[in-house]
């Protein structure tokens, strides 16, 4: 008898002839959550185990965050030839409880001599016996046995859901526009969800943006990297760029333009990465940089298509999740990032193709662009 984690996968099911694979990239990525606490991870019988961890609750955290996984629980492991021990370890785990219990069971196991019915009642029975103090509930139970017949009988009294999706490597290659904001990393997480491996592009724009905006960042991307498996930040001085923007393009124009810019070296960097696409945390009117026009203006100069997960999401929606994955904290933390650096005071709603054209001619655009992507670092989180 030892004690397990025990994980199911939801989508991977639908995968037909290809389950075979995305199981194994599901077993992959789960081993590298799990590494750094030594767990053993196995796959047997549509279920994926980890045992043997230096530190199950550590383990279990991990589990939680590798998409593609649909639950974890806490089980014991045993013989399911010994009949009576699994009915021992079934009251082991309600010996502390009050009020009403049910028992779940399930056997995969065909050829087990009971079933599934007799399970639950058998097992029951017995617990009754022991804990009269206890009430069976099938409808709406204070607390719940699940016993599971495999290879081995598992029994649990709990399963935490995790984050579900597909494994990561599974869905192609994106870069995000990565921000130190609420919403960049929250679309990062989203796309990443569906198995697309990612990798980021920051800006920076010193002296006006300072060291602690660049930690924030890279804080933000090792919190992501426990679901995405670790990824590449390209970290992408900026400041001569927007230099000649402020001054040389019209005032309300300048954020469209700097957001073309982005755009551009974005795109040569994800083709360095192998990305067939960019990520970007942006949403309809939540700023001017992102109305419908301005979008239209951006997404002209990116030869890749640009996918934009919270499009039509409130801003209150996109908090919640930030909440939910951990990285909404770091997000508000008070360091200011290039995007804030020289924002005009009426910067254009409906900005005009032939004025952006105008103003972008006025720049030494290739050289500058050239120059940023030579001085770039990358850091891998």
């Amino acid at each position: 008898m030892r004690e397990v984690l025990m994980m199911r996968f939801s989508e991977i099911h639908l995968k037909g002839l290809n389950r075979p694979y995305f199981m194994r990239m599901l077993v992959e990525r789960i081993k590298e959550a799990v590494k750094e606490v030594h767990g053993h991870v196995w796959l047997s019988d549509s279920r994926v185990y980890v045992s043997a961890a230096d530190d199950m609750d550590e383990a279990l955290r991990r589990t939680r965050k590798v998409f593609g996984v649909h639950s974890v629980c806490r089980a014991v492991e045993m013989d399911k030839g010994d009949f009576a021990a699994v009915c021992e370890q079934a009251v082991s785990l309600l010996k502390d409880k009050q009020g009403s219990f049910k028992v779940e069971a399930r056997r995969s196991d065909k050829r087990y001599p009971l079933d599934s019915m007799d399970l639950n009642r058998e097992i029951g029975h017995y617990i009754l016996e022991k804990l009269p103090h206890l009430t069976v509930d099938v409808h709406m139970p204070d607390h719940r046995v699940y016993v599971e017949i495999r290879d081995h009988a598992y029994l649990y009294s709990e399963y935490l859901d995790a984050v579900g999706g597909m494994p990561v490597g599974t869905g192609g290659r994106a870069m995000v526009l990565l921000s130190g904001g609420i919403d960049s990393p929250v679309a990062a997480w989203m796309i990443a969800k569906r198995g697309v491996t990612m990798s980021a592009v920051h800006f920076l724009s010193p002296p006006y943006t300072s060291e602690r905006a660049k930690d924030k960042v890279l804080s933000l991307a090792k919190i992501l990297s426990e679901s995405l498996c670790g990824w590449n930040v390209y970290l992408v001085p900026f400041t001569d760029i927007q230099m000649q923007i402020h001054e040389k393009c019209h005032a309300d124009y300048t954020t469209v333009i700097m957001r073309r810019y982005m755009m551009r070296i974005a795109n040569r960097i994800a083709k360095k990465e192998h990305a067939q696409a960019l990520v970007t945390g942006e949403s309809i009117g939540q700023v001017a940089s992102q109305t419908m026009h301005a979008l239209q203006c951006t997404d002209s100069v990116s030869e890749l298509p640009v996918f934009r997960p919270l499009i039509g999401f409130d801003k209150q929606e996109i908090v919640d999740i930030a909440v939910k994955i951990g990285t909404f904290e770091t997000s508000s933390l008070p360091y200011e990032d290039c995007c804030t650096v020289f924002t005009p005071r009426h910067p254009a709603t409906k900005p005009k193709l032939d004025i952006i054209l105008d103003g972008e001619s006025k720049l030494d655009g290739e050289a500058l662009m050239e120059a940023a992507i030579l001085n770039t670092e990358i850091i891998r989180v």
